[in-house]
Protein backbone atom coordinates (compact mmCIF):
# COMPACT_ATOMS: atom_id res chain seq x y z
CA UNK A 1 0.00 0.00 0.00
CA UNK A 2 1.08 3.55 -0.73
CA UNK A 3 2.27 5.46 2.29
CA UNK A 4 -0.07 8.55 2.76
CA UNK A 5 1.87 11.87 2.27
CA UNK A 6 1.62 14.56 5.07
CA UNK A 7 3.79 17.92 5.85
CA UNK A 8 3.40 18.82 9.29
CA UNK A 9 5.01 22.46 10.72
CA UNK A 10 6.57 22.32 13.77
CA UNK A 11 8.53 24.78 15.74
CA UNK A 12 11.75 23.83 17.37
CA UNK A 13 10.59 23.25 21.33
CA UNK A 14 10.51 20.14 23.17
CA UNK A 15 6.77 19.53 23.16
CA UNK A 16 7.38 18.86 19.70
CA UNK A 17 8.81 15.75 20.97
CA UNK A 18 6.15 13.66 20.03
CA UNK A 19 5.65 14.96 16.25
CA UNK A 20 9.67 14.66 15.71
CA UNK A 21 10.05 10.70 17.38
CA UNK A 22 6.76 9.39 15.86
CA UNK A 23 8.58 10.28 12.48
CA UNK A 24 11.87 9.06 13.29
CA UNK A 25 11.14 6.28 15.29
CA UNK A 26 8.85 4.64 12.28
CA UNK A 27 5.44 5.26 14.18
CA UNK A 28 4.10 7.34 11.46
CA UNK A 29 5.83 4.89 8.82
CA UNK A 30 3.48 2.27 10.91
CA UNK A 31 0.58 4.19 10.04
CA UNK A 32 1.22 4.35 6.40
CA UNK A 33 1.76 7.85 6.82
CA UNK A 34 5.21 9.48 4.91
CA UNK A 35 5.40 12.79 7.09
CA UNK A 36 7.31 15.73 6.38
CA UNK A 37 8.47 17.40 9.13
CA UNK A 38 9.01 21.47 8.37
CA UNK A 39 11.02 23.40 10.92
CA UNK A 40 9.78 27.57 11.43
CA UNK A 41 10.67 29.67 13.53
CA UNK A 42 7.65 31.98 14.03
CA UNK A 43 3.92 30.87 15.02
CA UNK A 44 3.03 33.39 12.40
CA UNK A 45 4.29 31.62 10.03
CA UNK A 46 3.40 27.86 11.33
CA UNK A 47 -0.48 29.19 11.40
CA UNK A 48 -0.66 30.89 7.65
CA UNK A 49 1.04 27.57 6.05
CA UNK A 50 -1.50 25.50 8.00
CA UNK A 51 -4.39 27.83 6.83
CA UNK A 52 -3.53 28.69 3.55
CA UNK A 53 -2.90 24.23 2.97
CA UNK A 54 0.93 24.39 2.90
CA UNK A 55 0.61 22.19 6.18
CA UNK A 56 -1.74 19.35 6.60
CA UNK A 57 -0.99 19.51 10.37
CA UNK A 58 0.62 21.23 12.68
CA UNK A 59 2.09 21.82 15.67
CA UNK A 60 -0.11 24.87 16.78
CA UNK A 61 -0.25 26.86 20.04
CA UNK A 62 -3.89 26.15 21.19
CA UNK A 63 -4.86 29.45 21.70
CA UNK A 64 -4.09 30.02 17.76
CA UNK A 65 -6.30 27.00 16.61
CA UNK A 66 -9.43 28.98 18.55
CA UNK A 67 -8.36 32.50 17.08
CA UNK A 68 -8.00 31.20 13.59
CA UNK A 69 -11.53 29.59 14.00
CA UNK A 70 -13.34 32.69 14.86
CA UNK A 71 -11.40 34.92 12.30
CA UNK A 72 -9.55 37.11 15.54
CA UNK A 73 -6.56 39.35 13.76
CA UNK A 74 -7.03 36.85 10.46
CA UNK A 75 -8.72 35.65 7.95
CA UNK A 76 -11.22 32.99 8.93
CA UNK A 77 -10.29 29.60 9.02
CA UNK A 78 -12.03 26.68 10.97
CA UNK A 79 -9.49 24.04 12.44
CA UNK A 80 -9.67 21.56 14.83
CA UNK A 81 -7.15 20.27 18.19
CA UNK A 82 -7.38 16.27 18.24
CA UNK A 83 -4.38 15.44 20.43
CA UNK A 84 -2.78 18.01 22.95
CA UNK A 85 0.97 17.66 22.47
CA UNK A 86 1.57 20.19 25.41
CA UNK A 87 0.47 21.14 28.84
CA UNK A 88 2.04 23.14 31.58
CA UNK A 89 5.38 23.39 29.81
CA UNK A 90 6.34 27.01 29.62
CA UNK A 91 7.86 29.32 32.46
CA UNK A 92 8.43 32.60 33.39
CA UNK A 93 12.35 33.79 33.24
CA UNK A 94 13.60 36.99 34.45
CA UNK A 95 17.06 38.60 33.98
CA UNK A 96 19.57 38.00 36.92
CA UNK A 97 19.00 41.69 37.37
CA UNK A 98 15.21 41.84 37.85
CA UNK A 99 15.38 39.13 40.01
CA UNK A 100 17.45 40.12 42.21
CA UNK A 101 14.94 43.71 42.14
CA UNK A 102 11.92 41.32 42.74
CA UNK A 103 13.55 38.74 45.69
CA UNK A 104 14.40 42.30 47.53
CA UNK A 105 11.11 43.66 46.64
CA UNK A 106 9.13 40.52 47.96
CA UNK A 107 7.25 40.20 51.15
CA UNK A 108 6.97 36.13 52.05
CA UNK A 109 8.26 33.14 50.52
CA UNK A 110 9.64 34.16 46.56
CA UNK A 111 8.12 30.30 45.20
CA UNK A 112 4.32 32.05 45.37
CA UNK A 113 3.69 33.79 42.47
CA UNK A 114 1.30 35.93 44.15
CA UNK A 115 4.15 37.51 46.32
CA UNK A 116 6.66 37.73 43.32
CA UNK A 117 3.70 39.71 41.79
CA UNK A 118 2.97 42.06 44.06
CA UNK A 119 7.05 42.46 44.46
CA UNK A 120 6.94 43.02 40.64
CA UNK A 121 4.17 45.79 41.08
CA UNK A 122 7.10 47.49 44.17
CA UNK A 123 9.66 47.15 41.48
CA UNK A 124 7.60 49.19 38.59
CA UNK A 125 6.16 51.60 40.78
CA UNK A 126 10.13 52.20 42.28
CA UNK A 127 11.61 52.70 38.39
CA UNK A 128 8.45 54.69 37.16
CA UNK A 129 9.44 56.89 40.06
CA UNK A 130 13.16 57.65 39.25
CA UNK A 131 12.04 58.38 35.94
CA UNK A 132 13.36 54.74 34.12
CA UNK A 133 12.28 52.72 31.39
CA UNK A 134 9.37 50.32 31.37
CA UNK A 135 10.22 46.48 31.87
CA UNK A 136 10.15 44.61 29.05
CA UNK A 137 8.62 41.08 28.69
CA UNK A 138 8.94 38.47 25.29
CA UNK A 139 6.24 36.27 24.85
CA UNK A 140 5.72 34.12 22.13
CA UNK A 141 2.22 35.16 20.21
CA UNK A 142 -0.82 37.43 21.38
CA UNK A 143 -2.62 34.30 21.09
CA UNK A 144 -0.73 32.24 23.41
CA UNK A 145 -0.75 30.24 27.03
CA UNK A 146 2.40 32.22 27.58
CA UNK A 147 1.01 35.89 27.08
CA UNK A 148 -1.96 34.88 29.04
CA UNK A 149 0.12 33.56 31.52
CA UNK A 150 2.42 36.48 31.76
CA UNK A 151 -0.68 38.73 32.10
CA UNK A 152 -2.33 37.06 34.86
CA UNK A 153 0.67 37.03 37.28
CA UNK A 154 1.47 40.54 36.45
CA UNK A 155 -2.36 41.70 36.78
CA UNK A 156 -2.60 39.70 39.97
CA UNK A 157 -0.14 41.72 41.58
CA UNK A 158 -1.88 44.96 40.49
CA UNK A 159 0.49 45.34 37.03
CA UNK A 160 -1.07 46.36 34.16
CA UNK A 161 0.37 44.56 31.29
CA UNK A 162 -0.80 46.91 29.01
CA UNK A 163 0.32 50.32 30.60
CA UNK A 164 2.81 49.16 33.49
CA UNK A 165 5.26 47.12 31.07
CA UNK A 166 5.51 46.48 27.47
CA UNK A 167 5.09 42.98 25.81
CA UNK A 168 6.71 42.48 22.96
CA UNK A 169 6.88 39.47 20.42
CA UNK A 170 10.03 36.85 20.20
CA UNK A 171 10.04 33.40 18.09
CA UNK A 172 11.01 31.12 20.92
CA UNK A 173 14.74 30.16 19.50
CA UNK A 174 15.18 34.16 19.59
CA UNK A 175 14.13 34.36 23.89
CA UNK A 176 17.80 33.39 25.37
CA UNK A 177 19.64 35.77 22.76
CA UNK A 178 16.60 38.40 23.67
CA UNK A 179 17.30 38.50 27.26
CA UNK A 180 21.10 38.21 27.21
CA UNK A 181 21.15 41.18 24.83
CA UNK A 182 19.07 43.35 27.26
CA UNK A 183 16.39 43.55 24.63
CA UNK A 184 13.52 42.19 26.87
CA UNK A 185 14.05 42.18 31.27
CA UNK A 186 11.87 38.54 31.19
CA UNK A 187 9.99 36.26 29.25
CA UNK A 188 7.72 33.03 29.02
CA UNK A 189 7.90 30.26 26.86
CA UNK A 190 8.24 26.84 26.41
CA UNK A 191 11.78 24.42 26.60
CA UNK A 192 14.38 24.05 26.63
CA UNK A 193 14.92 27.98 26.05
CA UNK A 194 14.74 29.11 29.53
CA UNK A 195 17.01 26.73 30.46
CA UNK A 196 19.20 27.78 27.11
CA UNK A 197 19.38 30.99 29.48
CA UNK A 198 19.55 29.64 32.76
CA UNK A 199 22.82 27.59 31.39
CA UNK A 200 24.17 30.94 29.86
CA UNK A 201 23.94 32.97 33.08
CA UNK A 202 21.46 35.45 31.20
CA UNK A 203 18.21 34.22 32.89
CA UNK A 204 16.96 32.75 36.14
CA UNK A 205 13.52 30.57 36.00
CA UNK A 206 10.74 32.57 38.65
CA UNK A 207 7.61 30.13 37.95
CA UNK A 208 6.41 27.46 36.16
CA UNK A 209 4.15 28.32 33.83
CA UNK A 210 1.56 25.90 35.61
CA UNK A 211 2.13 27.88 38.84
CA UNK A 212 0.33 30.29 37.27
CA UNK A 213 -2.51 28.44 36.41
CA UNK A 214 -2.73 24.23 35.68
CA UNK A 215 -4.43 22.44 33.47
CA UNK A 216 -4.22 24.11 30.22
CA UNK A 217 -3.23 22.75 27.20
CA UNK A 218 -0.44 25.13 25.50
CA UNK A 219 0.66 23.32 22.04
CA UNK A 220 -2.41 20.66 20.13
CA UNK A 221 -1.85 19.03 16.69
CA UNK A 222 -4.24 21.38 14.82
CA UNK A 223 -5.60 20.76 10.85
CA UNK A 224 -8.21 22.32 9.15
CA UNK A 225 -11.78 21.17 9.66
CA UNK A 226 -12.74 20.81 6.46
CA UNK A 227 -9.26 18.54 5.74
CA UNK A 228 -10.32 16.60 8.90
CA UNK A 229 -13.75 16.51 7.54
CA UNK A 230 -12.14 14.93 4.41
CA UNK A 231 -9.50 12.47 5.42
CA UNK A 232 -10.60 11.22 8.87
CA UNK A 233 -8.79 7.62 9.01
CA UNK A 234 -5.69 9.49 8.24
CA UNK A 235 -6.33 12.18 11.27
CA UNK A 236 -6.74 8.89 13.21
CA UNK A 237 -3.97 7.43 11.99
CA UNK A 238 -1.96 10.17 12.57
CA UNK A 239 -3.11 10.82 16.23
CA UNK A 240 -2.32 6.94 16.90
CA UNK A 241 1.37 7.75 15.78
CA UNK A 242 1.56 10.28 18.19
CA UNK A 243 0.44 8.67 20.76
CA UNK A 244 2.43 6.26 20.46
CA UNK A 245 5.30 8.47 20.27
CA UNK A 246 4.43 10.48 23.75
CA UNK A 247 4.23 7.12 25.49
CA UNK A 248 8.09 6.71 24.19
CA UNK A 249 9.39 9.87 25.23
CA UNK A 250 7.53 9.78 28.39
CA UNK A 251 9.46 6.33 29.38
CA UNK A 252 12.85 7.61 31.12
CA UNK A 253 14.94 4.60 29.44
CA UNK A 254 14.26 6.30 26.05
CA UNK A 255 15.43 9.84 27.30
CA UNK A 256 18.83 9.66 26.02
CA UNK A 257 17.71 8.78 22.74
CA UNK A 258 15.37 11.12 22.38
CA UNK A 259 17.38 13.63 23.81
CA UNK A 260 19.48 12.91 20.68
CA UNK A 261 16.68 12.70 18.10
CA UNK A 262 15.45 16.26 19.49
CA UNK A 263 19.15 18.06 19.55
CA UNK A 264 19.43 17.48 15.70
CA UNK A 265 20.20 20.76 13.80
CA UNK A 266 17.03 20.17 11.51
CA UNK A 267 15.02 19.62 14.65
CA UNK A 268 15.89 21.49 17.65
CA UNK A 269 19.37 21.84 17.47
CA UNK A 270 20.36 22.86 21.04
CA UNK A 271 23.10 19.90 23.06
CA UNK A 272 21.51 16.69 23.86
CA UNK A 273 22.41 16.99 27.68
CA UNK A 274 19.96 20.80 28.08
CA UNK A 275 17.34 18.67 25.94
CA UNK A 276 17.40 15.51 28.47
CA UNK A 277 17.67 17.86 31.82
CA UNK A 278 14.37 18.91 30.64
CA UNK A 279 12.91 15.93 29.93
CA UNK A 280 13.91 14.71 33.54
CA UNK A 281 12.87 17.91 35.30
CA UNK A 282 9.05 17.91 33.40
CA UNK A 283 9.70 20.96 31.09
CA UNK A 284 8.36 19.69 28.60
CA UNK A 285 4.84 19.56 29.17
CA UNK A 286 4.06 16.58 27.39
CA UNK A 287 2.17 13.62 29.65
CA UNK A 288 -0.15 10.93 27.69
CA UNK A 289 -2.90 11.39 30.45
CA UNK A 290 -3.33 14.88 29.32
CA UNK A 291 -3.74 14.31 25.44
CA UNK A 292 -7.32 13.95 25.28
CA UNK A 293 -8.65 17.63 24.15
CA UNK A 294 -10.67 19.40 27.33
CA UNK A 295 -13.63 21.98 25.84
CA UNK A 296 -13.30 23.64 28.86
CA UNK A 297 -9.77 24.38 29.09
CA UNK A 298 -10.68 26.02 25.48
CA UNK A 299 -13.14 28.03 27.11
CA UNK A 300 -10.46 29.40 29.68
CA UNK A 301 -8.08 30.31 26.72
CA UNK A 302 -11.22 31.90 24.84
CA UNK A 303 -12.28 34.10 28.18
CA UNK A 304 -8.37 34.89 28.14
CA UNK A 305 -9.30 36.56 24.53
CA UNK A 306 -12.24 38.63 26.17
CA UNK A 307 -10.60 39.62 28.87
CA UNK A 308 -7.50 41.39 27.52
CA UNK A 309 -9.79 42.87 24.04
CA UNK A 310 -8.87 40.37 21.71
CA UNK A 311 -12.57 39.23 20.96
CA UNK A 312 -15.43 40.45 22.36
CA UNK A 313 -18.28 38.07 24.43
CA UNK A 314 -21.14 36.05 22.60
CA UNK A 315 -22.52 32.63 23.80
CA UNK A 316 -21.87 31.70 20.18
CA UNK A 317 -18.59 32.21 19.90
CA UNK A 318 -17.76 30.33 23.91
CA UNK A 319 -19.78 27.69 22.08
CA UNK A 320 -17.31 27.75 18.56
CA UNK A 321 -14.21 27.96 20.70
CA UNK A 322 -14.99 24.89 22.75
CA UNK A 323 -16.10 22.86 19.39
CA UNK A 324 -12.22 22.93 18.35
CA UNK A 325 -11.04 20.97 21.06
CA UNK A 326 -12.04 17.31 19.53
CA UNK A 327 -11.96 14.46 22.30
CA UNK A 328 -14.41 12.93 20.42
CA UNK A 329 -11.24 12.84 17.17
CA UNK A 330 -9.02 11.69 20.08
CA UNK A 331 -11.48 9.10 20.83
CA UNK A 332 -12.08 7.66 18.21
CA UNK A 333 -8.44 7.43 16.47
CA UNK A 334 -7.54 5.57 20.11
CA UNK A 335 -10.47 3.24 20.16
CA UNK A 336 -10.17 4.22 24.44
CA UNK A 337 -13.16 4.80 26.35
CA UNK A 338 -14.30 8.34 26.66
CA UNK A 339 -12.33 9.75 29.63
CA UNK A 340 -14.36 10.58 32.16
CA UNK A 341 -16.55 13.14 32.50
CA UNK A 342 -14.90 14.78 35.51
CA UNK A 343 -11.77 16.48 34.69
CA UNK A 344 -9.25 18.86 36.93
CA UNK A 345 -10.92 22.05 37.52
CA UNK A 346 -8.31 24.81 35.98
CA UNK A 347 -7.09 26.88 39.08
CA UNK A 348 -5.00 30.03 39.17
CA UNK A 349 -2.25 31.71 41.30
CA UNK A 350 -5.43 34.41 41.83
CA UNK A 351 -7.15 32.46 43.53
CA UNK A 352 -10.52 33.29 40.84
CA UNK A 353 -12.26 29.99 40.51
CA UNK A 354 -13.34 29.45 36.43
CA UNK A 355 -16.57 28.41 35.19
CA UNK A 356 -17.10 27.48 31.82
CA UNK A 357 -20.42 28.22 31.72
CA UNK A 358 -20.13 31.84 33.89
CA UNK A 359 -17.24 33.36 31.98
CA UNK A 360 -18.68 36.86 32.38
CA UNK A 361 -19.29 36.55 35.56
CA UNK A 362 -15.48 35.31 36.27
CA UNK A 363 -14.41 37.88 34.43
CA UNK A 364 -16.45 40.89 36.27
CA UNK A 365 -13.89 39.88 38.99
CA UNK A 366 -10.80 41.56 37.53
CA UNK A 367 -10.57 45.09 38.06
CA UNK A 368 -7.48 44.65 35.69
CA UNK A 369 -9.01 44.22 31.91
CA UNK A 370 -9.52 45.36 28.61
CA UNK A 371 -13.40 43.93 28.01
CA UNK A 372 -14.92 45.55 24.50
CA UNK A 373 -17.66 47.95 24.95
Amino acid sequence: MTATPLTIGFIPLVDAAAVIVAVEKGFAAAEGLDVTLVREVSWANVRDKLNIGLFDAAQLLSPVAIAATLGLSQAEVPLVAALNLDRDGSAITVSPALHTAIAEAAEGEPRDPMVTARALARVVAARRAAGGEPLTFGMTFPFSTHNYQLRLWMAAGGVDPDEDVRLLVLPPPLMADGIASGHVDGFCVGAPWNTVAVDAGTGRVLHAGSDIVDPVAEKVLAVREAWAVRHPQTLARLVRALGRATSYVADPAHRDEVSRILSAPDRIGVDAALIRRCLDDGMNGAANSAARPNPAQAAWLYAQMVRWGQAGFTPKALATARGVFRPDLYDAATAAPPAATATPDIEACDGVPFDPAAIPAYLARFPIRRIRG
